[in-house]
């Protein structure tokens, strides 16, 4: 049987955010309302105009958990989170909860994800709160193919509902076990890929400044043991994957900032569980410098080739 939806709320319209919307305004029904959120009014407005009516705006976060049945937000950092959820008067616990199911899509702490919950639930038992980071950056979010990591168990009995309307998001939506497991499973993600970015842009490097053209490489990669969805789909290499933020000088995509947080996060989740790490403190310091770089600040991570002296201007030369 097909789940209904009388009213949503979204809070963040960045860059995830904004394409997210998007795509409930297009697959939900017309006869759901959806309310929006965003401290910039002017995306705000932007959204609202493009929606055709679908999409309402809200004065805070309060507002839009006044109007709606069911919340999500996507904001960048567990201070924001908290600000959304917890600001007097105008955060979500403002409103009246009872019985409603809060979303929240942010990559942060696991330690500020559960402070959260635990409040919503301490004045609103009958309310329920999930963290659902995601994976798969604009372009995801933009096609709807993210992967949503959900912290709860495959058989929670508000899972089925949960896949359905995460799926108008994504394409792949995994129960990753109870609360905050979901972020656990993004910062794993995170650190893996921020690795990768790095070993990848350091092994193109070394090939091409051997007199390999790029595009050989990329393409043994693929279908060798260097394979991954990095060099694919998000080479660092400019010129490789058309697509990606390094083709379109390093804009949009995944700030380099936000990389940096969430290794940083991966980092610590690791010392607190007693995990011993051979390259996180050496990855935490490159994505640290760069971020801190005028030639990389504000870019896409995959900048770090940028950082670790890539070769750019490559295609002269073949």
């Amino acid at each position: 049987m097909p789940f209904t939806y009388d009213s949503i709320g979204f809070i963040g319209l960045g860059v995830m955010g904004f394409p997210m919307v998007k795509n409930l305004a297009t697959k939900l029904s017309s006869s759901t309302r959806i309310h929006v959120f965003d401290i910039s009014t002017q995306t705000v407005d932007r959204l609202v105009a493009e929606s055709e009516g679908r999409i309402a705006s809200c004065s805070s976060s309060k507002d839009v958990a006044d109007r709606s049945d069911i919340i999500l937000s996507m904001v960048p950092e567990g201070s924001h989170v908290r600000s959304v959820y917890l600001t007097p008067s105008s955060g979500v616990l403002s409103s009246n909860l009872t019985s409603k199911l809060l979303i929240d899509c942010s990559t942060i702490d696991a330690a500020t994800s559960l402070s959260v919950r635990s409040q919503i639930l301490e004045h609103y038992p009958t309310a329920t709160f999930y963290d659902a980071p995601v994976s798969g950056g604009n372009l995801g979010a933009q096609r709807a193919t993210l992967t949503f990591m959900v912290g709860c168990s495959s058989n929670n009995p508000q899972f089925p509902l949960l896949q359905d309307l995460l799926g108008m998001m994504g394409s792949s939506i995994f129960a990753c076990g109870g609360p905050s497991l979901g972020l656990t499973a993004k910062l794993c993600n995170n650190y893996c890929s921020g690795l990768i970015a790095i070993a990848t842009s350091e092994a193109m490097n070394i090939g091409m400044r051997s007199g390999m053209d790029p595009r050989v490489l990329a393409s043994i990669f693929h279908t060798s043991t260097a394979q991954s969805a990095i060099c694919d789909k998000w080479c660092p290499v400019p010129g490789i994957c058309p697509d990606a933020p390094a083709s379109k000088g390093y804009q949009g995509g995944f700030k380099i900032q936000l990389m940096r947080k969430d290794f940083r996060l991966a980092v610590e989740t690791a010392e607190r569980v007693g995990v011993k790490l051979a390259l996180g403190e050496t990855g935490l310091k490159a994505y640290t410098d760069a971020m801190h770089d005028e030639r990389c600040k504000d870019l896409d991570s995959r900048v770090i080739y940028r950082f670790l002296g890539g070769i750019e201007d490559w295609e002269k030369d073949f």
